[in-house]
């Protein structure tokens, strides 16, 4: 048996290191990358091209990776590469996921239990192999000693070489790089580990960031009832139920071929809105955005949530306000009105393997006959998140079979996906008619609930899952959303005429508005958007 002890010792210089990791990085962990662009340009036409936008990728990682050389040890730039490269391969080749900003503040802000749907046994295979074993090899390998001077000279060298041929690389295919660059500017968030590693400083960035106040941003404007119109005999109740990852094509109300809606669409009083867009692709820039005055083009998460949003106005209007909640948590949004936590056994009372939003149920009608005054109650579900879409309903509630029974997607054939998420849906439709039921029994109140997705999911549609896609290139499976309304019989929100807007065109950004309209209330603020998406009976006192 030969001695480990005689084996040669492996002695090598900086730059062999950032050369080999970098050539490792752009073969194993640019599948996404190069299927994307093989598409838009088949290898058989455009051979030159795709020699040359390989050669740029490697160049440009030997780039990157040696301007940080000079100021990191090289060992702990190149494993740092290899574990980013091979996490963000992982999620974009399986689930299609690009890893921006956005995705950063939504993995960081969601709650263990989410987190730890995603560890799989297919990621721990490919983060054993793509990153700990090649991370062991950089670190038992010897670096060749070198004087600083000598170290700086070569990797200096090292970068203006390969600056030299990224160069060349744009240089010898201008046309097609020109067409390239402007046609498919979506392509480039693919390019691993760049774009995961800019999307992180930017993230990084913005919340070190030193905002002008941390204190609360007013929006300067008073909350005051509308002149001249009655309120009523009633108090008004409503309960906004805030989904988790429903698609309005997967509403059985919007057209689906399969009843996934089975609980609610016989109530006479319902109003579906089927061309309804959300205001993200994540729920960290989505709740914030549903609840803001600022819409969607307006948006700045960080600072939206620092803002006054409409909870803070009725609340300042003597709106009784209620958020429960079975996510991660209200990103903001319920900071300063009553916030009760119900992702909790402690709290929640109907958790079986995880705690069901028909928890969120009990003890409403106790808080409803306390309170004096109108109620406002969000309800903030957990819905149908991914990928352990098995686990969002009840075993009672496995309708469409076989459905898949595991977050390992790629386990799983598309329609076992398809069903596992179906079941969620119906299971969310049940937990909206318990809803209803409780309002029924309401009646002494002005009663209505609203339902709106914070965003969608793609379930293998071009072979993209999830959500989180930037919204300027999002399929619509993730930004098209389902919203309900149900009102009491004693309601002054106009049916009929509701009934006609919903079937425009609508976002968002006009949820604003609804909750002021609903609770008869107006503000010195413009509408937040041209659309009302409900008409009230404003009966003259």
């Amino acid at each position: 048996m030969i001695s480990l002890i005689a084996l040669p010792k492996l002695n090598f210089p900086r730059y062999v290191i950032i050369l080999v990791v970098a050539l490792f990085i752009a073969i194993t962990a640019n599948g996404a990358f190069f299927s994307k662009v093989t598409t838009l340009y088949p290898v058989s036409d455009n051979v030159g091209f795709m020699a040359a936008l390989s050669m740029l990728l490697f160049a440009l990682l030997v780039l990157l990776m040696t301007l940080l050389s000079l100021v990191i040890p090289v060992k702990i730039v190149s494993i740092s590469f290899i574990f980013i490269a091979t996490l963000s391969a992982y999620f974009t080749d399986t689930f299609g996921t690009v890893i921006d900003s956005d995705m950063i503040r939504n993995t960081l802000e969601t709650n263990t239990a989410e987190a730890f749907d995603m560890f799989t046994w297919g990621l721990l295979l490919k983060v054993v192999f793509f990153a700990v074993l090649p991370s062991i090899f950089i670190l038992i390998v010897s670096l060749k000693e070198e004087s600083i001077l000598h170290k700086t000279v070569r990797l200096a060298l090292l970068a203006i070489l390969s600056f030299a041929i990224s160069g060349l690389c744009l240089v010898s295919n201008g046309n097609q790089f020109a067409s390239f660059f402007r046609e498919h500017k979506s392509v480039r968030y693919y390019v691993n580990p760049s774009y995961p590693i800019y999307s992180a400083v930017r993230y990084v960035n913005e919340i070190f960031k030193t905002p002008e106040s941390q204190e609360l941003v007013l929006l300067n404007t008073k909350v005051t009832p509308k002149p001249a119109v009655s309120r009523w005999d009633n108090r008004r109740l409503m309960i906004m139920v805030v989904g988790e990852t429903a698609r309005a094509d997967h509403f059985s109300l919007n057209g689906y071929d399969r009843l996934t809606n089975e609980f609610t669409s016989n109530e006479a009083r319902l109003i579906n809105f089927p061309h309804i867009s959300s205001c993200g692709t994540s729920t960290a820039v989505s709740v914030p955005c549903m609840f803001a005055y600022q819409g969607r083009k307006g948006l700045d998460v960080k600072t939206t949530r620092r803002t006054q949003n409409i909870l803070d106005l009725l609340q300042a209007a003597d709106v009784n306000v209620l958020w429960r909640d079975n996510n991660s948590d209200s990103k903001g949004v319920a900071a300063r009105v009553n916030y009760q936590d119900y992702h909790t056994r402690e709290i929640n009372t109907q958790c079986d393997i995880e705690c069901r939003d028909l928890g969120m149920l009990e003890g409403l009608q106790e808080y409803i006959n306390q309170k004096s005054g109108d109620i406002m109650i969000v309800l903030h579900q957990m819905g149908s998140h991914g990928p352990a879409y098995f686990k969002r309903y009840p075993e009672a509630f496995a309708y469409f079979q076989p459905a898949c029974s595991t977050p390992e997607l790629s386990d799983c054939s598309q329609q076992e996906v398809i069903n596992a998420y179906d079941n969620s849906i119906r299971y969310t439709d049940y937990f909206l008619s318990k809803v209803i039921a409780l309002l029924k029994a309401n009646a002494s109140f002005d009663t209505s609930m609203l339902y709106v997705s914070d965003h969608g999911e793609s379930l293998g549609e071009a072979g993209v899952y999830l959500h989180g896609l930037p919204y300027a290139f999002a399929p619509d499976a993730q930004t098209h959303v389902p919203m309900l309304l149900w009102t009491g019989e004693s309601s002054s929100v106009n049916v009929e005429q509701t009934k006609l807007r919903a079937n425009q065109a609508n976002s968002h950004d006009a949820l604003f508005d609804t909750l002021l309209a609903f609770f008869h209330l107006q503000t010195s603020l413009s509408p937040a958007s041209d659309i009302p998406l409900i008409s009230m009976n404003n009966r003259v006192e």
